[in-house]
């Protein structure tokens, strides 16, 4: 049966802004939903309330809705589009769903005649009330682990009683399992039984006998309206029972399922899903599974929409679930669809992987001084990365070099710990750097044993880590020049980076390269093909490995590589990472847009990127996608293999414009703006040395490489002072200093952290306001997009702070100031892009504080209120293909808009929520109003000096 006819206007519903447990997986998911129907010829409406993420573009639906989430909010819509026939909920995470319940409490979608599709709100009840869901799953004969629900602290003190400790708190109806815990010891229950009952919107928990060991596993599923069901994709979390699914390493296919005990588990999870609704779309089911050769299962949770995990199933697989769970939600069935990636297979057809994918998350706890940096059941993560490799060990290594923490992967970086009673207390505690932490015991000589029982971590998995150390002992026996050539590819096979083993060898990176070059080691791409090779794939989504070479009948030799070079002029973006504080989606949003401008421009378009969660890394965002670390040995291989025009590096944010000094170096041409100009605005002090001989004001500074320097400065600028350390984003290691004793801790703290950095120490200037600029410039000519004043004083990150566009308090004399210097600023720079400029004022004169020739974390906001397409400007400027003199800028904004920073404090409720210059928010959202009397803008004015801290 092909798609209803009945349905032509859908409203959609996002994941509003990003917070820790609700990431960018949903803009990816919305985005997928949008394009689908809009293919279908459905006019599409979309409210979400996040102005830094692709899905909310203009370009992305028919109407698009920058407003909170709340039902007035949606009464206003479906007021102005009475047309609407169905809300699809599904794509939009926790938020979504939980705003579609409560309209349908309220009798909203029965007032305007809207279909709920996609999902059964009854469904819905059944998997987020856990009394309720446990009494369905025992009527259907699946297992459950001893649990009981309360509603009130007395019936919670009983249950707990009766089944004794460790015990599982979980709050119902919430978030990235807000409000979870496990709890060991009886004295810690109370206080924690309270939290959860006040966390959960309903006042109800469920409390389980812990499974603590047991193996954990989710599987994606898709079903259509004549109940055909396929399983995407099996994810096996490598971390045990009592670590939240979006805080564990996963790994697909499941790597330690026997076959049988798989059979079982898939027919528990097409029957979980049959019984829990009548509808079609996604699902994603988590079970237990024992650790012993009986391997019984026990259900954990089912989510009847797009999970955290379909994003990454989605990627794993190359099978994009959301674009599918959309079609199915208006009526097509999985035979009548195809495959996207094959195009000759069908969309029944279930994924066959012939590779192994790794997904490690991404924490920021340096931003939340004073948490508890252990994982349990609350998500703390802000982000992930994924590894895909021929083998669980080389997509782990490259998982591992993924991350941005200056780690070169699995060991042999000199980075890991060697003290016995420190590993073996990491091992207990469950911590970010577990994933490290294990091959730093194997490399102590800490027996498997020890750390399988300390861990639970299934012993395959430990056995997999004891092959790399073992090849790592044996490769440091050798020099550069006595390694053979079976030797290099084994631990280029496995995953070790050239770094890694050059660390083995004690010789240079470029050395190792060097000699893989001339024995023919090179890498091979391969396609991420949803089919295992067993039908041509039209896509080119690609990933690197090694492979022997294959000796033909007449002798010559090949290794068999997927990617095929044209002869098309073309352009590599550098995407930005993973996400985490201070780097988020925006410049993802940046990326996507300068990949469309390139194509518009006639290139070839090559993305580099490794965040599953992410549009940019969609198989048909760029011509060619590489899902690789963006790290320096394999961006330069891709380079080598494509050969192209040259790199973006300005807009994937700080990961790709600390790539520009080694592009520079080996004679990469960098589109845009040059790598001298990049690092002469990085570096604090030739920055400034700049400004001195534009005759622009900055705060008195001064440089210092040690903490001695450092003192003799504070003398001469007088405190208090702002410490800032060179080349970081998101304010990292920023702070304001009153003494003596403040200033040199700090100090000494910073260089530990980030050795032979340069300091730039700035006299602070109290009770200043602070703006801010976004520019494009091409070098002669220089155009302001949007300048911004913040609502909090100077001294408090820009990213946590309220950005009002147009400023609203600034005059006619500073505004002539902030315009003349970033015209003189830009120029100075030889900008040929984008460029931001934050400023200082007080009494009337504009210092300059910094200034980044690159994408900014506002650019995407500037672009919404004003309803146009910087990145796709700055883009062709970058290309040298247009001039700023080629485009009709047509701004228009009636009123202000208010760019709001939003918080993960939640999750760390012992942590100072004082703000500074290290930036601590997680996401943002956008605010329009009509006027400064307008009662959101008085509340948050009223509030701008609460949280300052120095």
């Amino acid at each position: 049966m092909p798609k209803r006819k009945d349905l032509k206007s859908i409203l959609i519903i996002g994941s509003g802004p990003i917070v820790i447990g609700q990431a960018c997986e949903f803009d990816y998911s919305g985005s997928q939903a949008l394009r689908s129907l809009r293919e279908d010829g459905i006019e599409t409406i979309l409210i979400n309330s996040n102005p830094a993420t692709i899905m909310t573009d203009p370009s992305m639906a028919d109407h698009v809705y920058l407003k909170p989430l709340n039902t007035r909010s949606i009464i206003e819509i479906l007021k102005n589009h009475p047309n609407i026939d169905a809300v699809l909920p599904t794509m939009g995470g926790q938020t979504a769903l939980n705003l579609c319940i409560e309209a349908d409490e309220k009798g909203i979608w029965q007032d305007f005649d809207v279909e709920i599709i996609g999902v059964d709100i009854d469904a819905i009840n059944i998997t987020e009330d856990r009394e309720k869901f446990r009494e369905l799953m025992l009527k259907i004969g699946i297992g459950m682990p001893p649990q009981a629900s309360a509603t009130s602290f007395l019936k919670g003190k009983e249950i707990a009683q009766e089944f004794g400790f460790p015990l599982v708190i979980r709050a119902s109806f919430t978030l990235g399992g807000a409000g979870a815990s496990i709890v060991y010891d009886p004295k810690d229950f109370d206080g924690l039984l309270s939290r959860a009952l006040e966390i959960s919107p309903i006042h109800e928990v469920m409390i389980d006998k812990a499974l603590m060991g047991w193996k954990e596993y989710e599987l994606e599923l898709l079903r259509d309206k004549n109940d055909n069901v396929v399983i995407i994709c099996t994810i096996e979390n490598m971390d045990p029972m009592g670590i939240h699914t979006g805080d564990s390493i996963t790994v697909a296919p499941a790597m330690t399922l026997s076959d049988r005990t798989f059979q079982r588990m898939r027919d528990m999870a097409i029957h979980m899903m049959r019984s829990i609704g009548d509808f079609a779309g996604g699902c994603n089911v988590q079970f237990a599974v024992s650790p012993d050769e009986k391997e019984d299962i026990i259900a954990i949770e089912i989510n009847p929409r797009v999970s955290r995990s379909s994003a990454l199933a989605s990627k794993a697989t190359g099978y994009p679930i959301a674009k599918i769970a959309a079609k199915l939600a208006i009526g097509y069935s999985l035979d009548e669809l195809d495959n996207q990636i094959t195009k000759s297979t069908s969309a029944l057809f279930e994924p066959t992987l012939d590779y192994v994918i790794v997904k490690i998350p991404r924490w920021n706890f340096d931003k939340f001084e004073g948490s508890d940096r252990s994982l349990g059941l609350q998500m703390k993560s802000v982000g992930e990365v994924m590894g895909i490799g021929r083998s669980f060990q080389e997509a782990l290594h490259k998982a591992t070099q993924s991350l941005e923490i200056k780690r070169n992967g699995l060991g042999a970086d000199g980075k890991g710990y060697k003290d016995y009673d420190t590993i073996v207390q990491k091992l207990k505690v469950a911590s970010w750097d577990r994933v490290f932490v294990i091959y730093d015991a194997i490399q102590l000589g800490i027996p498997l044993k020890t750390i399988h029982d300390i861990t639970k971590i299934d012993m395959w998995f430990l056995k997999q880590y004891e092959e790399l150390h073992h090849l790592e002992e044996e490769i440091s026996k050798y020099t550069i020049e006595s390694l053979s050539k079976a030797l290099l590819l084994e631990a280029k096979q496995k995953g070790f980076a050239d770094r890694q083993i050059a660390h083995m060898l004690d010789c240079y990176e470029s050395e190792v390269h060097k000699k893989r070059t001339e024995l023919g080691i090179n890498r091979v791409y391969k396609l991420v093909d949803t089919c295992a090779a067993e039908f041509k794939a039209v896509t080119p989504y690609y990933y690197s490995t090694f492979e022997e070479e294959i000796e033909k009948p007449d002798g010559t030799r090949y290794v068999a590589n997927d990617s095929e070079v044209t002869d098309r002029k073309k352009i590599v973006v550098l995407g930005s990472g993973p996400n985490r504080i201070g780097q988020g989606i925006e410049f993802d949003y940046c990326c996507v847009h300068g990949v469309l401008a390139a194509a518009e421009c006639g290139y070839e378009t090559i993305m580099i990127n490794c965040n599953p969660e992410t549009v940019s890394t969609d198989f048909d965002t760029a011509d060619k996608l590489y899902f690789e670390p963006v790290f320096w040995e394999h961006i330069y291989d891709i380079i080598l293999h494509e050969k192209p025009e040259g790199v973006i590096v300005q807009l994937g944010g700080q990961t790709a414009l600390k790539l520009a000094e080694k592009l520079d170096k080996y004679g990469i041409n960098i589109i845009g703006t040059s790598f001298k100009s990049l690092d002469l605005a990085e570096d604090r002090g030739s920055f400034s040395t700049l400004l001195k001989e534009n005759d622009i004001p900055y705060p008195r500074f001064g440089v210092a490489e040690t903490a001695d320097e450092a003192l003799d400065l504070a003398k001469e600028l007088n405190f208090p002072l702002l410490v800032r350390p060179s080349y970081v984003l998101g304010g990292q290691g920023m702070k304001i200093v009153i003494n003596k004793e403040e200033l040199e801790s700090h100090v000494v703290n910073l260089l530990k952290k980030i050795p032979n950095n340069k300091l730039l120490l700035d006299h602070y200037l109290d009770g200043a306001i602070e703006a801010e600029a976004d520019a494009i410039c091409d070098g002669e000519e220089v155009r302001i997009i949007g300048i911004m004043e913040h609502i909090e004083p100077c001294g408090i990150h820009s990213g946590d702070s309220n950005a009002t566009l147009p400023p609203f308090n600034l005059g006619e004399f500073v505004m002539h100031q902030i315009k003349d210097h970033t015209h003189k600023i830009a120029l100075a720079l030889n900008t040929v892009g984008l460029i931001n400029i934050q400023f200082a004022i007080k009494d009337d004169m504009v210092y300059i504080i910094e200034a980044n020739p690159r994408a900014s974390r506002t650019v995407p906001f500037i672009a919404k209120a004003y309803g146009e397409p910087y990145v796709n400007y700055a883009t062709k400027v970058m290309l040298g293909e247009k001039k700023i003199k080629d485009f009709d800028f047509k701004p228009y904004l009636e009123g202000y808009a208010i760019k709001q920073p939003v918080f993960s404090f939640s999750k760390f409720p012992n942590v100072n929520k004082n703000l500074g210059p290290e930036m601590k928010s997680t996401g943002e959202s956008i605010l329009f109003i009509d006027s400064l009397k307008d009662d959101d803008f008085y509340n948050l004015y009223a509030r701008r000096k609460m949280y300052l801290s120095k």
